[in-house]
């Protein structure tokens, strides 16, 4: 390891799973003090806690229990983190749910969970991080997005939407920050091979076929490993990104270029 984010703070909020647990493991091997977040304590967290130190004082790793839906409890974990490490310098925003339904048929509870997880969760916690960071002068937010965000796939209903406004909120705070020092950007990862992906395609009758059959419809012919975006992350919260604000990256094996007929 090259200690790319040596002795700054990073928070990473959903990070005991997936995508989110690449990141704070990779940020922790380069360097950086990491808050990791989930919104319960089970035994996800507990195994990264054990894995990561999180639970020793004089550790580099603080476990912080918040739901990012809840604004006091995010301003509460913003708080733990800067008085156990002294400073904010990256945010990562990786908390999201699916939420996957009819648009007639779907309840308001599941409107309303999906943007108070996937779009509501990031402001609250880049409304939390901002002063720290524009009284430092420097800051990096990346918000975790989803090619959702760039094309429509039928069925998804309302994720697309939230992902969509994500991107907006990503370009927004990026233009507005960006003479101050603060510099926000996002990821929109295709097809990973998460947890839940994992567990998507175990409800098929041949889980293998299937995941060859997503693979052959990506250019590259494989599918995505958390790594992969947590890398990217890590890019994007160092000094190495320190002209690159507002912008997206997209990481899914190039399928959202590729013409279909």
């Amino acid at each position: 390891m090259t200690l790319r984010l040596q002795n700054k703070v990073a928070l990473v909020t959903g990070s005991t799973l997936g995508i989110g647990r690449a990141i704070a493991r990779l940020f922790l091997a380069e360097g950086a003090f990491v808050v990791i977040n989930s919104h319960r304590d089970d035994e996800a967290a507990a195994d990264l806690r054990a894995e990561l130190g999180a639970d020793r004082t004089d550790g580099r790793c603080l476990f912080v229990q918040a739901d990012v839906a809840d604004a006091g409890a995010v301003n509460a974990m913003m708080a733990q983190a800067v008085r156990r490490f002294g400073r904010l310098d990256i945010l990562i925003n990786n908390a999201g749910m699916n939420v996957f339904a009819d648009p007639l048929l779907m309840t308001p509870e599941q409107w309303q969970r999906c943007f108070a997880v996937d779009l509501d969760g990031a402001w609250h916690c880049a409304r939390a991080a901002l002063p720290h960071m524009l009284m430092q002068g420097a800051g990096s937010i990346v918000n975790i997005a989803s090619v959702h965000g760039h094309r429509i796939i039928p069925g998804c209903f309302p994720y697309p939407v939230a992902k969509h406004a994500l991107l907006g909120l990503t370009k927004s705070l990026g233009i507005e920050y960006a003479s101050r020092g603060v510099r926000v950007n996002s990821i929109s990862p295709g097809f990973i091979m998460t947890e839940s992906n994992q567990a998507w395609l175990a409800g098929f009758a041949d889980p293998d076929a299937e995941a060859q059959r997503q693979a052959e419809l990506l250019p590259v012919k494989r599918l995505g490993e958390p790594i992969e975006v947590a890398y990217t992350a890590l890019f994007l919260a160092s000094d190495e990104a320190r002209f690159i604000t507002a912008a997206d990256i997209l990481i899914d094996g190039g399928r959202s270029q590729l013409y279909h007929d």
